[in-house]
């Protein structure tokens, strides 16, 4: 049994820091072709993708090397783990971003938002836009960002592996 967890936090921290660097990778992409801000949901979807093919590729790379053999426990177990180790990834480099890189991007972000309220519903008084702003400052803050996205990352890291446990599993009924 000892060996089954070394052998699956080898498969965790392998395939996390695979999708945490492709995760960075694919925000860096973005920088540089100015689509961080307005075009965000591409490096969303792109981040996303990735994450789904390199959860299940793990999980399969855990199934190949135990025998053909997987639990669903297992898969979740791998699957959340790669996930965790992404997301910490890409918060580190949120926070070097946010901080270091671009310290203005959350300001440009809000005043993005702001044109698109104004856009969007010409009729708002000045003070709901005010109240709504405020209220997006809040939780705009870099560690309500950072807890988000780790969040998000473990909720779709359940989702993807679960569904991938749910397809791939094969009961050891031998052991």
């Amino acid at each position: 049994m000892e060996t089954q967890k070394l052998q699956a936090r080898k498969f965790i921290l392998n395939y996390g820091l695979i999708l945490g660097i492709i995760s960075i990778l694919i925000s860096v992409v973005m920088y540089v072709m100015n689509l961080y801000i307005e075009k965000s949901w591409i490096g969303g979807v792109l981040s996303f993708i990735a994450m789904i093919i390199i959860i299940v590729y793990g999980i399969n790379e855990y199934k190949k090397s135990n025998g053909g053999f997987l639990s669903l426990g297992q898969a979740l177990k791998i699957g959340v783990g790669i996930a965790l180790i992404a997301g910490i990834l890409g918060t580190i480099y949120q926070l070097i971003f946010m901080n270091v890189i671009e310290p203005d991007f959350m300001e440009k972000m809000q005043q993005m938002q702001y044109d698109q309220m104004i856009e969007n519903n010409p009729n708002m008084t000045q003070e709901q836009i005010d109240m709504a702003m405020e209220m997006g400052r809040k939780f705009s803050s870099p560690w309500i960002t950072s807890a988000i996205s780790i969040v998000a990352s473990l909720f779709f890291g359940l989702i993807i592996s679960l569904i991938a446990g749910l397809i791939m599993k094969k009961e050891n009924t031998h052991a």
